[in-house]
């Protein structure tokens, strides 16, 4: 189906479709979605018309696009989950930004009432992730005074804060990404 200067390419378009929804229906396998591919071909190829070339095959010209245009939307299902019943939504939340604010607020007033030497080696053993030999080397004293300083801040901290005595307050992630930002505020 080769179309000169003259051809009505409404009406190659339209005789097309038989076709077109034919080799639709062999990609995917399902009618509907076949009928939408055709649907979504002959929108692109109408809105496309200008670059087609006149003197070629429209025909080739039509598979190719909604060939392409099946594997496009196949690549897009890949990443997409479908949650009809609103069960992978449900589970997804965002906590408000303004309550770790004030978390970091209340962290940065109760770091200040620590001792020097007690922000020195939280930051170095919390923040900066030295182990407790490496932070006794650092500081000039002995490993039981830093762990001893470590559990005096850390206890400071969390009686300051009011957090609840079984509470862990020293887990790695968050403790640590708190320190840290302490660390850059204070510098």
């Amino acid at each position: 189906m080769t179309v000169s200067g003259d051809a009505d390419l409404q009406t190659l378009l339209i005789q097309s479709v038989p076709n077109l929804r034919a080799f639709a229906n062999s990609l995917c396998g399902d009618p509907t979605r076949a009928d939408d591919l055709v649907q979504d071909t002959l929108v692109k190829a109408w809105s496309n018309l200008p670059s087609f070339e006149q003197g070629t095959n429209l025909r080739a010209w039509l598979f190719t696009i909604l060939r392409n245009t099946y594997f496009s939307n196949l690549r897009k299902l890949k990443r997409e989950v479908e949650d009809a019943d609103g069960v992978f939504s449900e589970r997804l939340s965002v906590l408000p930004s303004q309550q770790s604010h004030m978390d970091m607020l209340d962290f940065k007033e109760a770091f200040k009432g620590l001792t020097d030497d007690q922000k020195e080696v939280l930051l170095l053993v919390g923040a900066e992730g030295f182990s407790y030999e490496e932070a006794a080397e650092i500081t000039g004293c002995a490993i039981g005074t830093v762990k001893s300083r470590v559990n005096r801040a850390r206890g400071a901290l969390a009686k300051s804060l009011a957090l609840d005595e079984g509470e862990d307050h020293a887990s790695a992630g968050e403790f640590a990404a708190v320190l840290q930002v302490a660390s850059v505020a204070r510098s």
